[in-house]
């Protein structure tokens, strides 16, 4: 795996996470408890902090970054994931805010202060705009993304599941 310090930076990360070798977290990182990285994966936390809660999965060739303190954003932008969320293949995730068991679709993008409140999806190929905010148990879909309708109690159910399934899989990955 290719862990990187950035200046007086090091990655936090739990013991019991998986970080496949052939991604990337670099400086002001924290990956909490069963927390998987899968190939391909980018987590640069250069300019800014990055926050991945228990539980969360972040799938193949995904890319996350960090908004810097400068004279057009005084405040910068870290990126927080909660717990349990799974983020999708190919996803790109910038300065945005995650709750608790989101889904992040594959090749979906959310922008600078973008919000998924708990128990909501972001469908596969959206764009989030920056500032956007999913209440808690929506469905989102399209570029630009705009809900289409609220979730199913067994869709905010399988919410959990798929984290937890990922938990599995990586556990098998760190028996190999």
């Amino acid at each position: 795996m290719n862990i990187r310090n950035f200046k007086h930076h090091q990655p936090k990360i739990d013991d019991s996470a998986y970080v496949d070798e052939a991604a990337t977290v670099i400086g002001q990182v924290t990956l909490g408890k069963d927390v998987s990285v899968w190939p391909a994966t980018v987590i640069r936390g250069d300019v800014n902090h990055i926050v991945i809660g228990d539980l969360t999965n972040v799938q193949d060739g995904s890319i996350l970054h960090v908004t810097h303190v400068g004279p057009y954003d005084q405040d910068g932008g870290p990126l927080s994931l909660g717990k349990g969320v799974t983020v999708g293949h190919g996803a790109i995730l910038h300065a945005c805010d995650i709750g608790d068991f989101c889904l992040v679709g594959m090749g979906s993008t959310i922008l600078d202060k973008a919000q998924m409140e708990h128990h909501s999806m972001l469908g596969a190929g959206s764009v989030l705009p920056p500032g956007k905010v999913i209440k808690s148990g929506e469905l989102w879909v399209g570029n630009p993304a705009r809900k289409v309708k609220d979730l199913t109690d067994k869709q905010i159910e399988w919410l959990e599941y798929s984290a937890h399934h990922y938990v599995k899989l990586k556990n098998q990955y760190m028996t190999e």
